[in-house]
């Protein structure tokens, strides 16, 4: 891989220090079963390097996103009286020097994952406008320029907050593939057509018709009903409302509806993804619904007694795998992560 003429460069950035992690992560037997590890994520990483290296199709990160906050979980519990008591359980620390320090925790961790894929996988990072176009350089440094894909952009609404400026809806899904030479795993999907295509051509399939100058003439309607439109890069999903059946509590928690998305598109039954960034364990949850295993990893013991929680619910097979761990220079709050 040629080296990107453009680089991030901040007071203090180093290059990546490996990570000595031997631990039994390295070893995880392939069978019938998902695993949950419970430590740094770049020990983590480290000691899946030398077994796992090229087998995850999907790898899926919802890092911090420099909010600057201490993040809870909340647990609601119905007094005698029957009011709502909310209960606030310390979950990761978001809070960092500087967006040097912040970027300086996840290269190492990004590029580690790189090595993870599979070659016709990818990785998808989500993040949010403050951060994404740093994100965006940084990752074109590790995976090469031409190994990025798609930026998706997750649309929501939410209760309005009081600012003078525009209400900030929506995240930030930047998508790489491992190698650009291959093709990738990847299943189109589809979205209704709009009213007013229905109206003009119906629900049937059209094949455009040329002229002897290669260009379109009219189209034809075939026999068989159109799925209808290729999916965009704009998506518009609700976030987990308070009352939702899936809200665990955990903060920060994302909605089955945009990890199914991600996961039928980017993979196939029996696929391996991986989840650096567990959290509250959507990836994993779904992953186990749509017939794929996963490998996640979390220090935070409230997002792996969480996710082992949701996963046991759900009758799904999971194995818990403690990680070894040696500090890392230049990085810190490395066991505080968000949830996915």
């Amino acid at each position: 891989m040629t080296a990107f003429p453009v680089t991030l460069q901040w007071p203090g950035r180093t290059q990546p220090e490996s990570a000595v992690a031997a631990s039994a992560a390295g070893a995880l037997p392939e069978r019938d079963v998902n695993y949950l590890l419970g430590g740094d994520n770049l020990s983590g990483l480290s000691a899946l390097q030398n077994r796992w290296a090229g087998r995850f199709t999907l790898a899926y990160l919802d890092p911090p996103f420099l909010t600057g906050k201490q993040h809870s979980k909340v647990t609601r519990k119905r007094t005698a009286k029957g009011a709502i008591e909310r209960q606030l359980t310390p979950a990761f620390d978001d809070r960092w020097q500087n967006m040097g320090e912040y970027l300086g925790s996840l290269g190492p961790r990004i590029e580690r994952v790189r090595e993870l894929l599979a070659p016709n996988g990818c990785m998808v990072l989500h993040v949010d406008p403050k951060t994404s176009h740093y994100l965006k350089v940084l990752c074109d440094e590790i995976f090469g320029p031409g190994c990025f894909a798609s930026e998706i952009i997750w649309r929501y609404r939410r209760w309005p907050a009081k600012t003078q400026n525009f209400q900030r809806m929506h995240d930030v899904l930047l998508r790489y593939v491992k190698d650009p030479r291959v093709p990738p795993r990847f299943t189109t999907l589809y979205e209704p057509l709009a009213p007013s295509t229905l109206a003009t051509w119906g629900d049937r399939k059209q094949r455009a018709v040329l002229d002897a100058d290669g260009r379109r003439a009219r189209s034809s309607t075939q026999e068989e009903p159109t799925p209808g439109a290729p999916m965009g890069d704009v998506w518009e999903i609700g976030i987990v409302a308070p009352v939702a059946r899936e809200r665990t509590g955990y903060p920060t928690q994302k909605p089955e509806a945009l990890l199914e998305r991600l996961i039928t598109s980017c993979t196939a039954p029996h696929d391996w993804i991986l989840d650096p960034y567990v959290g509250s364990g959507t990836s994993m949850a779904v992953a186990n619904r749509l017939n794929r295993r996963a490998v996640g990893i979390d220090s935070s013991a409230q997002a792996l007694a969480v996710t082992k929680q949701r996963l046991a619910e759900l009758q799904c097979k999971v194995q818990l795998v403690p990680v070894s761990e040696r500090p890392v220079r230049s990085t810190r709050n490395l066991g505080v992560r968000k949830a996915s």
